[in-house]
């Protein structure tokens, strides 16, 4: 089983801390966890910090994995290169690795990861002919095409429409199960997180504000010192959890 552990980790922009100590329980593989935050809360950073981009104080503690098995997706998919889609996979597989020979694995993973996220059609167009989502699709495979045990992605359906937002939570919800990996997804629709994610971890201002089960932690009383807004959290006729925004936070 593969564990993500947090203790007391900052993280800092030269010599300023711009994120208090984090720690959290070990967060578990096999199901997703959400980071949630409002804008600028430091979700981004803290994605940084544990990926190693950032330096800091405190330990950033994986268990069961090597810490190169780690992939980090951040939120800006812009993708300036003259390669193709395909090409531009195939980089993925061969990052870390030594010598560019591509073997029979590399590009059977390649044709399964662009197959499954149903891409395969735009493997020979070039990346610049690709619009935003279609783009984000593309950085969805570079993250996935290696099989990591530990995924960070900013915002992964941010550029999405509403179809294809649930069938890639659906789609990294099954990976975790299937992989055991951990998966760390940075979302701000808090009704899809509290369908596909297991747990959350909640920020703001740089520190960490509550970690648990989704179902706990995203109470009225959270969403309003997060967002300043007030909601209701209530079952569907389905009896799945959803929020309903009353509005502004009142004074």
């Amino acid at each position: 089983m593969v564990t993500l552990e947090l203790k007391s980790v900052e993280a800092c922009y030269g010599r300023k801390a711009v994120f208090a100590a984090a720690t959290t329980p070990e967060i578990r593989g096999g199901s997703l966890t959400a980071l949630i935050g409002p804008n600028a809360a430091g979700k981004s950073t803290l994605f940084r910090r544990i990926a190693g981009q950032l330096r800091g104080a405190g330990q950033v503690r994986l268990r069961g994995a090597e810490p190169a098995a780690l992939r980090y997706m951040p939120q800006d998919t812009a993708m300036t290169a003259a390669l193709t889609v395909y090409e531009a996979v195939i980089l993925a597989v061969k990052q870390g690795q030594a010598g560019w020979q591509l073997s029979a694995r590399d590009l059977a993973a390649v044709d399964a990861v662009l197959a499954r996220l149903k891409i395969g059609a735009l493997a020979e167009l070039h990346l610049a002919e690709l619009s935003g989502g279609q783009r984000q699709l593309v950085s969805i495979a570079q993250t996935l095409v290696t099989r990591p045990a530990v995924l960070l992605m900013d915002e992964p359906t941010s550029a999405l429409d509403l179809y294809r937002q649930y069938e890639v939570l659906d789609l990294l919800r099954d990976y975790a199960a299937e992989t055991g990996a951990v998966a760390v997804l940075a979302l701000h629709d808090l009704n899809q997180v509290m369908r596909s994610c297991a747990t959350t971890i909640a920020v703001a201002n740089g520190r960490v504000e509550a970690v648990g089960p989704s179902r706990e932690v995203l109470t009225p009383t959270l969403i309003r010192r997060l967002y300043g807004i007030d909601a209701r959290i209530e079952a569907c006729s389905r009896g799945y959890p959803m929020m309903i925004v009353d509005g502004p936070g009142r004074a």
